[in-house]
This record gives C-alpha cells, sequence and structure tokens, in this order.
C-alpha cells in the first residue's frame, strides 16, 4: 500500500526537485536550432554528475533507454533522444525528465519555442503552462482528481485545443508511477479525493487538433493523430494539511 510521505520526504523531493528545474531553466539558452535532441539527454547525464546521489528515473526505466525524453511538434510524450533529430528554427520542445533520490522520485516537464515561433506555437505552450498553473491552484487536500481533470480540460478546451485522454497524470513517490491516476479530463467531485501525505504529477498534455494519439513502431513514442502540434508542462506537487508544494518549482 501506498504510504503517506512526510515532510521529510517532502524535503529530500525538494531537493531533487530544485535540481531538476534547475536544468530544464538551463535549456531555456540551450534549446536552439541546430542542437540534436542527444544533445539534451547528454546535458542532462553531464548536469547530474554535480549530485552524486541524484540519478536520471527514466533511465532503464520498464526499459526506456535514454535519460530523459525529447518530444518535438507533434510528438506527444516519450521522444526518444536521438543524433540524428536536429532541432530546427519554429520547432516546439517538450523536454521530460525524472530524478531519484534517496529512494524517492520527481517528474517534470517543460516545453521551449526553438528560435523564432509563431503564434500558434507560442499559444499552445501558453496555454498549456496556464492550465497546470490553474491545477496547482487548487490542490490541497479534499481535491479530487475530478476537480483537476475537468478545471485543466474545461481551460484547454475554452481556448480551442483539446487534452490526450490515453496518458494522465499519476502519484509518485516512493516509485516513479503511482496511483492515484491524475487525468487532465474529468468531473468535478469525481475519483480519488486528495489527502495529506500524497505527491502528485499533474502533467497537461494538449493538442492543437485532436486529442487522439498513435504509438510509433519504436513502442515509446506518441504523437498526435493527425500530426498537429502537442505541447507538455509538468510539476510534482506535494499535498500538506494546510495546502501543497511545488516540489519541482
Amino acid at each position: 500500500m501506498r504510504r503517506k510521505l512526510t515532510q521529510d520526504d517532502f524535503q529530500i523531493m525538494r531537493k531533487a526537485g530544485q535540481v531538476a528545474a534547475a536544468f530544464l531553466d538551463k535549456l531555456k539558452d540551450m534549446v536552439v536550432p541546430g542542437i540534436t535532441t542527444k544533445d539534451i539527454d547528454t546535458a542532462f547525464d553531464t548536469f547530474l554528475q554535480n549530485y552524486k546521489e541524484m540519478s536520471a528515473a527514466f533511465k532503464g526505466y520498464m526499459g526506456y533507454p535514454a535519460s530523459l525524453c525529447v518530444s518535438v511538434n507533434e510528438e506527444v510524450i516519450h521522444g526518444i533522444p536521438s543524433v540524428e533529430k536536429i532541432l530546427k528554427n519554429g520547432d516546439l520542445v517538450s523536454v521530460d525528465l525524472g530524478i531519484k533520490y534517496k529512494g524517492l522520485y520527481v517528474d517534470t516537464t517543460s516545453s521551449y519555442c526553438v528560435g523564432d515561433c509563431d503564434e500558434k506555437v507560442l499559444r499552445i505552450a501558453r496555454v498549456t503552462k496556464e492550465a497546470l498553473d490553474k491545477a496547482i491552484a487548487i490542490v490541497r487536500p479534499g481535491v479530487t482528481v475530478g476537480d483537476i481533470g475537468s478545471l485543466i480540460q474545461d481551460f484547454v478546451e475554452q481556448n480551442g485545443f483539446s487534452v490526450v485522454r490515453r496518458f494522465v497524470g499519476h502519484g509518485i513517490g516512493e516509485d516513479l508511477h503511482l496511483p492515484p491516476e491524475v487525468p487532465n479530463f474529468g468531473i468535478k467531485n469525481d475519483g480519488y479525493r486528495l489527502k495529506a501525505g500524497d505527491a502528485v504529477a499533474i502533467e497537461p498534455m494538449v493538442c492543437e487538433g485532436t486529442h487522439e494519439v498513435s504509438l510509433l513502431e519504436n513502442d515509446w513514442t506518441v504523437i498526435t493523430a493527425d500530426n498537429k502540434l502537442s505541447a507538455h508542462y509538468e510539476h510534482t506537487i506535494g499535498v500538506t494539511e494546510d495546502g501543497s508544494i511545488v516540489i519541482t518549482g
């Protein structure tokens, strides 16, 4: 049974979360036309060498072959870094990573505009980030996963986009993926009710067109079914007695 996380656990996770946030911030200057998605993966491995007790949570997880995920344009999640994938001006790139530290996990994602992007790219990234921020703002004991999902879905759809149904957020802590599932769609007051000591990874995956997705032949990378754009943001959130803490912020 999933145990209640303590304040000490949250402090451990927060240390890892700060490292994760620092790397994602570093990428603002690194993600430019001409670099490969493998360059981002290598940079993360190098960055983590400064934190001896921390490791890349995704590496080898269920056989995943890299340290993080880099998903470009129509790729929603689980883009495998490659020396052959070169970023170009106008691309929309999502970088998803996890860190394991002292037996606990954090998970976070940010999206980046490569070079000069058109308004369509900027807008889907902005709406996705705002959806995450709005969801985080309501997290506290007693809130249901349906409350979170319905808020995200309503905001995203009001802005003319769709949310992925097939993949969802999740609980996190002593493993990378734990109950409860945290969908980006739902009904208010429905589903699991958050309690103090829970940690959840809330991660809006937003599509320009249809919410339907397809899996590539590599059995990892998920793309939009209509090959239109997708953006992805994620934070690990700890639920406290009187509210919440953004662990990866």
